[in-house]
């Protein structure tokens, strides 16, 4: 069976797609990941799947979606495969286009609840057009997986659609247990974006005695490296930049506690259940984590953080907390092992195997 997968990212950091891809790749499928190619995009690694960028003269706003449209709807045309998988919203259309024409089928992967993103419900006009999408075609797609059960439960309840739930969590491996609550190292790792709870941490380390590590790229950097110096942070913020997937298990094992709080921007925001909280929990790293539904939920079972908001009182509060008590530090740290592995790519990778063989 030959798979082709669809994205709008340069394919670079995208963790969960190199995973599933791998995954089907090892099992016997035949798979292409299609994504876009951008400026800086970096040289593509080597994989055991095939990967294509298609190249845009426009890179962003209403009209970079219509060209990539466009170009992903004929390069699906005259691509032979059996199975098409959109990402999310914004590759849906060319995908159910070609499946339409081909008679070919498709699935799409909810890694979030696309219309209620912060870029999206700030633009009532586009917001109107998504949710338009949505309307139309996800319930005409009868396979689908998504991120959590949150979100799962949403689509059930908008067209009583089904969808399977497929964590993005990392593959479970052997390391070193360290132990750095001396250390004093609190990590940031994600986009650098709107609402992401980024400001009000700056601010916050203002009265906590630790050095924060941010990793990282996005649409605020430069303003918050501008805040940082404003601040007089140069000595206690670094900025690492982006780093590559297979790199960052390293750089976040040496960390002591990761940060993972944003603002309620939206649904999309509230039901989510990002990568980094897998990664912190797979490190081993005790995290100050955002008191939403998906994490209140992993947090009843394993007890593997401190329930937080980005209001910065209270940010301060919990930091410095969790920084100067160690036997719950350590305690919370034991539960993030244990937690890890129950959520794992392994266990994941099962579910993953068996959709798919549904669809043989």
């Amino acid at each position: 069976m030959k798979i082709i997968f669809t994205v709008t990212n340069d394919l670079t950091y995208d963790q969960r797609m190199h995973r599933i891809c791998n995954s089907l790749a090892e099992n016997g499928y035949d798979i292409l990941l299609v994504g876009r190619a951008l400026k800086n995009s970096k040289e593509l690694m080597h994989r055991n799947y095939q990967q294509k960028r298609l190249r845009c003269f426009i890179n962003k706003g209403k009209l970079f979606y219509l060209e990539y449209t466009i170009r992903l709807f004929f390069f699906l045309l005259f691509h032979s495969h059996d199975v098409v998988c959109s990402i999310d919203l914004d590759t849906i259309l060319p995908g159910y286009c070609s499946r339409q024409l081909k008679g070919t089928k498709q699935v799409y992967d909810a890694h979030e609840y696309f219309t209620q993103v912060p870029e999206v419900i700030q633009r009532k006009r586009v917001q109107a057009f998504w949710e338009f999408l949505e309307q139309r075609l996800v319930p005409r797609i009868k396979n689908a997986y998504t991120v959590n059960n949150s979100i799962a439960q949403l689509f059930f309840k908008k067209y009583k659609s089904n969808f399977e739930v497929i964590y993005n969590a990392p593959e479970l491996q052997e390391h070193p247990l360290e132990n750095n609550f001396s250390k004093k190292i609190l990590l940031y790792q994600g986009a650098l974006n709107a609402s992401r709870g980024l400001e009000q941490l700056i601010y916050a380390m203002r009265e906590i005695k630790a050095v924060l590590w941010i990793v990282g790229d996005g649409d605020l950097t430069e303003k918050l490296k501008k805040q940082v110096n404003e601040c007089g942070l140069n000595n206690k913020i670094i900025f690492k930049g982006l780093i590559q997937p297979d790199e960052l298990a390293s750089i976040t094992r040496q960390a002591t506690i990761g940060i993972n709080v944003s603002e309620q921007a939206g649904l999309s925001y509230f039901y989510s259940l990002n990568n980094k909280c897998f990664d912190y929990m797979h490190a081993g790293l005790p995290s100050v984590t955002n008191d939403f539904p998906e994490y209140r939920m992993i947090n009843e079972k394993f007890k593997i953080s401190v329930l937080s908001t980005c209001e910065e009182v209270l940010l301060i509060n919990d930091i410095n907390k969790l920084l100067n008590d160690e036997e719950l530090y350590n305690n919370l740290k034991q539960n993030c092992l244990i937690a890890s592995k129950y959520y794992c790519w392994q266990n994941e990778e099962r579910k993953l195997l068996e959709f798919y063989a549904k669809l043989r």
